[in-house]
Formats: structure tokens, C-alpha cells, sequence
């Protein structure tokens, strides 16, 4: 072998030096070296050399740079290459490299600070047979695996074998950007089969197995199959990835444009001095993010967005969307909040200030106050109540006299007739248009994230093919689920157990269970006739002064002309109308006024009169209807507040009939079939002719016919006016009664006591008949000067209610 010199350098060796594998032009090609039957072993990490190829290897590892300086010092420049098994492994043994390698001879050798860098070429496969030392670096016996020639019979299978490589290659070249053209030739430049296996192998992007696979075959065409079923694998997927590179290229190509034009379009700007506003606007809205102190969630979910809204084209459909979303959640007090007002003295002026009475709410708003007042360390779970009573005594109203109070911002929402559960959850953004929802948006305007929020008519929720809202405001009314409530827009947990929340309904009934079981429930009755006259003097006068421009030097107004309007022009359960009605007398003022008078003016009973009209009630409604023998009064309860109830029978010669006139429902059709099945059945202690109903057709009748009228309370009445009827005794006047009856006699309680109360003393009744079981309510709710006007009796049975309503017998039926 001619001896080969091995230049030492200790400068940088060139980039194009280090390049890929390169096969040695045949003309140059010393003649092949003896190969020792022992060899130092280097393992290389992620590369597998073969032989006559020349390629370049960088050398870190302190067991390696021992193995390169002891054999050129040794002037034993062949060695043998091993790939790893696993490359991350840092001092690999004989366990961790393949079995099979290539000696090499190493052609270059430059010295750097932290590598030893190689240009070495391949010799020949070789076999590890056994291994001789593994310290400092490896070092094995070696068998030597020599090509073998390929016989003829095999040499046109061989053939063409190598042109299908050949062929894949140069498909494989055209469609990788990262082989250059240049290799096409070489399959053709190299003439020994063998060699140009290798090459292409080595070129290849194929994995180290793949490449170790090639190399470990000692015969020529298993090796070229091999190749060739690596080559086809890989030839399909370069193909798919150009056809989806070409798909996506073609999709955007218009897109790719449209941003060309718009960059040109700035660049165009920046020269005539036009300010480009988009990066400032961007810059600000990062501002805005990190000051929103957003919970991490939310923060994750409005970067995703922001960083889309960056790259995005700002005439995109979907720019607006991004922008609107990220701008809706900056905007949401993630962590505003307002200090609650505990002085517990102020809230009570304010609340008193604001509202007359009310007594029972007052003391739950304070009770609140005191508990945040004395606790404070850990969560407070915020009351949910549910304000439910006839309109105009105050419901809303008093929400936004909480909120003051307080110290709280104040929020409302109007439940009435919403029938999308998107109201109340938002949309998704996936849809056009889509907001958030209502609660949210409340939260937002509030600016805060406790304030007190009233959903005003929680009773008059609809419900359609668009959703339940009711079902979805059980989880923004349940305590122990609002604290992760999810809007659809927002789509982050928003915590609303901050939130005061209080509704308002006219009536319970028709409220879902679910939902009413999650509220406190405070029931507001009506005010009695001193109640509104407190509140005309003290809110309704000096509000409609007010606002019909008039001064308190300009008018007086009486007492006595506050009590003539509550008593004689309305008789409502609230103050609604009442207000309506003082403002009518203001008016009137007002154009005196206007008209050139300069005199204050008194504003008294016969003023209210002349301003008004002839007064619409007279007399007490039990006053003026005359009470026959048959007729009864009930007290009913509706949604306006409580009412009284005439019930008239009558009878007349015919065969087991009863007729129930008068629009009423189910429920009161069946109190009074409940009720003649008792008289019948107890006839004789009631001193009947048992046989009556066999000759007698009853009439029963509710006047005012075209108001509907249904409930539970009904069935005393029902049996004091049959039994009144048959047995010929008036019903005492002025004496009222409510109450269900059993088949048995038995009298069952039944709601609303406070507004029948109130309805009895507003229509001049003087005595009332009440369940027994309804006592305490009648003491806790209704007021004291109420009472004082009232002769209550509470009865446990049938028996006791016809010996309290009945005059005593004149005539026995």
C-alpha cells in the first residue's frame, strides 16, 4: 500500500470539507489497506458509514479523542465506526452499539477547542466476534465480511433491481427540497453495483435501523430489495406531502396575495406619512390584558385569541370576531369589587329613608351586614332571595335601595316573557352574532363583581324550542355551583358567588320547584290604608311635586287628602295606583299655575274631589251588598294582592241537580261538591230534611264571572252559604272566612293570609273566621293596628265554622 500522508492542522477546517458523504473518484483511490483482526471501536451517534465513502465526523467524548490521538500516534489511522443503539447514551459498551460496523481510515484530522473534527473513509463491513477491552474506549476482535461476487445467472435480476433504485432515487431527488439536484448523476457515474447501493442508502433520509439494516446485508440483492422497499416507502410519502403542500399553496394563494397587496399597501402609507394605527391598537390591547389581572384560565384562553388576532388578516371575517371576544373578556371585573358598607346604623336609615315598613326584609339585609361584619376570614355565601308579592308594593324598588345601602353597584334584568336560554348562558362564538349573556353583561356594566343584580319577574319565564331559561338559572341561583359558572361566549369559568342576587314574583306557582328551592323566599303583602298614607306623605307627594315642577312653597298637601284617595279612589294592594292618582291631583295644580295663578295652593278633601271626580268607592263592599239567606263571603287571593269573594246559592224545585256558575276552575268546582256532600251527609245534625236533594236543584253562583276564579281556599265559604241556604239563617254581616274544608269537617290552612286580611278590612269587614293552623301567620304578618280593627276566630272544623258565620234559626228548612 502507498503510504498515505496524514496532515496534522490547528486551524478551522473549511464548511465545504465537512459536507455530506462523498464516494472517492475511482482514480484516486489508493489501493485498498490491510485491515488489523483487531480494531479500536468508535461509536458515532446518529450516523452509519459504508464503505468507500468519504464523510466527516465531529469527536467530543474524552474515551474518544483518547482512541483517535493513541491511533495516529500509533500510526494506526484505520479503526473501526459502530452506530449507537441509543444516541442519548453518553459512555456506551459493547451492549449499546450494533454488532456489525465499518473500518475506516482517517483521511483528516483538525484540532479544535472543545472537538476533534475527522474526514474519514470506508473500507469494508466488518463483524464484531469478540470483545478485548471496554476501557478507556472500546476495543474488539474483528471478522471481516468481504463482497461477494453475483453470479450469473442472478446478474440481469441484479440489473434490474439496481434501475428501480436508480429510478426511486431520482424520483426521491425531485421531490425532496433537501437533496440537491446534483445527485441524480451519481448512479449513473458509479458502476459497481454494490457502491451505488451504498450511496444512495447513505443520501437517503432513512432512519440509523434502516441504514444499519443496509449495511448488516452481506448479499447484493437482498441488499438492493431492502433498498428499494425503503426507497418506495419513503418515494410515497414525499409524494403525499407535495400533493398537500401543492392543495394548501393553491388555498392560499389568494390569501398569500391579499397580504402582499396589504403590505405594499403600509409600505405605501409609510411613505405619504399615514400612520399605521393597527400595531398601536394591538399594543394596546396587550396593555389592557396584563392590566385586566385576568385568573389563569382566562388569561390562557384570551392569549390564544390575542396571538391568533396577531397573525391574522385584519379584513378576515374572523378578525372582528377575535377582537370582540378578547375586548368582552378584558372587560369583565375578573377582580373589581366594591368594600361593602357594614355600618349597620347607616344601612337601616337608608333602607327606612327609602321605604316604609318592609320590616322583615330590612332585618334579613341587616342580618347579612352583621355576618359580614363579624366574620372575617373565609368565604361568605351570599343570600339569594326572592322578593314575591302583588306589584307596587316596591319589589324593584327596594333592590335598588339594598344596593345603595350597601354601598354596592346595582344591576337588573327583566325576566319577563324570555324564552331563549341563551339569555341567560350566552352564545357560542361559532354562532353570527353571538353575545354573551345577560348576566354577564350585567356584570360588566356594573363593573364589579358583586353587585347586587335583580332579575326582576322570575315568574314569568317562557320556555320554547330555543330552550329553558329556568332550567338554566339553576345554576346561577344555586350557591354551590355559581362560583364556576360558564358563559357559552365567554367560555372560562366566571365565579358569581360574589353576586347578591335578589328576584321578584308575583306568584310562587308558577316558578319551577328546582328553582324556587334555591331562594329564600320573602313574601310582601299589601300595606295596609295608614301604611300608604305614610308613603304618599313621605315618597309619592314630594316624587310627583317634583317632577310636575312644582315647589313645596306652591303646594300644600293635606292628610285628610292622602286618606280620601287611598280610601274612596283606590284599593289595590300596592301603591302603584295611588301614585297615578296623586299625580292627577298635581296636575291639576300645575296648570292653575300655568294658567297665571300665583296663591299656594291646599290641597284637601274637597280639592281631591273636584280634581278627581265623584268618589269610585263609597261604601265597604260587605256594606252594600244586602247578606239573603244563601249568601256568603270569601276572601281569595290572586296575584294583584287579596280580595274578597261573594258566593250566592239558590235553590229550586228538580231532580239531584247542582250547577256551578261564575268562570271558576277545577279546584273551587270541587270545594263545592266537597261542601254538599258534607251538608247531605250530616243533614240531620244540621237540622235538614235528609231528603232535600232529591226534590231540589242547586244553584251556585260567584259573581263577576269574567274573571276566572280557582283556588283552595273556597271550601268553608262553599258550606256556610249552602248550609245558610237550607237551613234558612243569614250569614252574620261583615263577617268574612277562608279556608279548605275535608269530607270530614276537618278546616285546612291555606297562604296568602296577610293579603285576605287586608282585602276583609279594606271591604269593611269586622269579624273574620281563619283556620286554626293559620294563627301564627296571621299574628306575625298581619299588622298590629290591623288586628286591632279585627275580631279574629280560628276554627278546627266545620261545626265551628257554621256556629260562628250562622245567625241563630228562625225558620227550620
Amino acid at each position: 500500500m502507498a503510504e498515505v500522508k496524514l496532515p496534522i492542522q490547528d486551524e478551522n477546517i473549511e464548511e465545504s470539507e465537512l459536507g455530506e458523504p462523498q464516494i472517492q473518484d475511482p482514480s484516486e483511490v489508493e489501493p485498498r489497506p490491510d485491515i488489523p483482526s483487531e480494531l479500536n471501536i468508535l461509536p458515532l451517534r446518529d450516523s452509519v458509514i459504508y464503505p468507500m465513502l468519504i464523510a466527516p465526523l465531529s469527536v467530543a467524548r474524552e474515551s474518544s479523542v483518547q482512541l483517535i490521538d493513541e491511533s495516529i500516534v500509533g500510526n494506526n489511522r484505520v479503526i473501526g465506526v459502530v452506530a449507537q443503539r441509543q444516541p442519548q447514551e453518553e459512555n456506551p459498551g459493547f451492549d449499546d452499539v450494533y454488532e456489525y460496523g465499518c473500518a475506516v481510515i482517517i483521511r483528516t484530522l483538525v484540532k479544535m477547542p472543545d472537538a476533534v473534527r475527522l474526514i474519514v473513509q470506508g473500507v469494508s463491513r466488518f463483524r464484531i466476534v469478540e470483545q478485548i477491552q471496554q476501557e478507556p474506549y472500546l476495543r474488539a476482535r474483528i471478522e471481516v465480511i468481504e463482497e461477494k461476487d453475483v453470479p450469473e445467472d442472478r446478474a440481469e435480476e441484479v440489473e434490474a433491481l439496481r434501475r428501480s433504485v436508480a429510478a426511486l432515487f431520482e424520483q426521491a431527488i425531485r421531490l425532496s427540497p433537501q437533496l440537491p439536484d446534483e445527485l441524480r448523476t451519481l448512479t449513473q457515474a458509479v458502476q459497481e453495483t454494490n457502491v451505488m447501493t451504498d450511496l444512495v442508502a447513505a443520501h437517503m433520509t432513512l432512519s440509523v435501523d434502516d441504514k444499519q439494516t443496509i449495511l448488516e446485508t452481506p448479499v447484493i440483492e437482498d441488499r438492493l430489495r431492502s433498498l428499494l422497499e425503503m426507497l418506495s416507502k419513503e418515494v410515497r410519502v414525499l409524494e403525499l406531502t407535495s400533493k398537500v403542500q401543492s392543495e394548501v399553496n393553491t388555498e392560499l394563494s389568494k390569501t398569500q396575495r391579499d397580504y402582499y397587496l396589504r403590505e405594499q399597501l403600509k409600505a405605501i402609507q409609510r411613505e405619504l406619512g399615514e400612520a399605521d394605527d393597527r400595531g398601536e391598537e394591538l399594543e394596546e390591547l396587550r396593555g389592557k390584558i396584563d392590566e385586566a389581572g385576568l385568573p389563569e384560565a382566562a388569561l390562557k384562553e384570551v392569549n390564544r385569541e390575542y396571538d391568533r388576532l396577531r397573525r391574522m388578516n385584519p379584513g378576515a371575517p374572523e378578525y372582528t370576531v377575535a377582537r370582540t371576544y378578547v375586548d368582552a373578556m378584558v372587560a369583565m371585573p375578573w377582580n373589581a369589587s366594591s368594600q361593602d358598607n357594614l355600618d349597620l346604623g347607616h344601612v337601616k336609615e337608608v333602607l327606612d329613608s327609602d321605604h316604609f315598613g318592609l320590616e322583615k326584609i330590612k332585618d334579613r339585609i341587616i342580618e347579612f351586614l352583621a355576618v359580614r361584619k363579624v366574620k372575617t376570614e373565609g368565604a361568605i355565601r351570599q343570600p339569594i332571595l326572592c322578593f314575591a308579592g302583588p306589584p307596587g308594593v316596591g319589589k324593584t324598588s327596594l333592590g335598588r335601595s339594598i344596593a345603595t345601602a350597601m354601598g354596592r353597584k346595582y344591576g337588573r334584568i327583566s325576566l319577563g316573557g324570555m324564552r331563549d336560554e341563551a339569555e341567560i348562558r350566552g352564545h357560542r362564538r361559532t354562532y353570527i352574532g353571538a353575545m354573551p349573556g345577560q348576566i354577564v353583561q350585567a356584570l360588566r356594566r356594573a363593573e364589579t363583581n358583586n353587585p347586587v343584580l335583580v332579575l326582576d319577574e322570575i315568574d314569568k319565564l317562557g320556555s320554547d324550542f330555543r330552550g329553558d331559561p329556568s332550567s338554566a338559572l339553576l345554576e346561577v341561583l344555586d350557591p354551590e355551583q355559581n362560583a364556576t359558572f360558564r358563559d357559552h361566549y365567554l367560555d372560562v369559568p366566571f365565579d358569581l358567588s360574589r353576586v347578591f342576587f335578589i328576584t321578584t314574583a308575583n306568584r310562587l306557582d308558577t316558578i319551577p320547584a328546582p328553582l324556587r328551592d334555591r331562594m329564600e323566599i320573602i313574601e310582601l303583602g299589601g300595606y295596609t290604608e295608614e301604611e300608604k298614607i305614610e308613603i304618599a306623605e313621605r315618597h309619592l307627594i314630594p316624587k310627583q311635586v317634583e317632577e310636575h315642577g312644582l315647589r313645596s312653597n306652591q303646594i300644600a298637601f293635606r292628610r285628610e287628602a292622602a286618606q280620601k284617595i287611598v280610601r274612596h279612589y283606590t284599593r289595590e294592594a300596592g301603591v302603584r295606583n295611588l301614585e297615578r292618582e296623586i299625580g292627577s291631583v298635581i296636575r291639576k295644580v300645575t296648570r292653575m299655575f300655568a294658567e297665571g295663578h300665583t296663591a299656594k295652593v291646599t290641597v284637601n278633601a274637597k280639592f281631591v274631589e273636584t280634581a278627581l271626580g265623584a268618589p269610585r268607592f263609597m261604601h265597604d263592599e260587605v256594606v252594600e251588598r244586602e247578606m239573603t239567606p244563601g249568601t256568603a263571603v270569601g276572601l281569595a287571593w290572586t296575584p294583584v294582592g287579596g280580595d274578597v269573594l261573594f258566593i250566592e246559592t239558590t235553590k229550586m224545585p228538580g231532580h239531584k241537580g247542582l250547577i256551578v256558575t261564575g268562570q271558576l276552575g277545577d279546584v273551587m268546582k270541587e270545594s263545592v261538591t266537597a261542601a254538599l256532600s258534607y251538608v247531605r251527609s250530616h243533614a240531620d245534625a244540621l237540622k235538614i230534611n235528609p231528603d232535600f236533594y232529591d226534590k231540589t236543584e242547586i244553584h251556585v253562583h260567584v259573581p263577576a264571572g269574567a274573571v276566572p276564579k280557582d283556588g283552595p281556599s273556597a271550601g268553608v265559604t262553599m258550606l256556610t252559604a249552602l248550609t245558610s241556604l237550607l237551613t234558612n239563617r243569614k250569614v252574620k254581616p261583615r263577617l268574612a272566612m277562608t279556608g279548605e274544608i275535608t269530607l270530614s269537617g276537618q278546616v285546612l290552612p291555606v297562604g296568602g293570609i296577610k293579603e285576605k286580611v287586608l282585602a276583609a278590612q279594606r271591604a269593611g269587614v269586622e269579624t273574620l273566621i281563619l283556620p286554626d293552623q293559620n294563627e301564627k301567620d296571621y299574628l306575625e304578618d298581619v299588622p298590629v293596628e290591623i288586628r286591632g280593627k279585627l275580631k279574629a276566630h280560628f276554627v278546627k272544623n266545620a261545626e265551628q265554622v257554621l256556629k260562628l258565620a250562622l245567625e241563630k234559626p228562625t225558620t227550620r228548612s
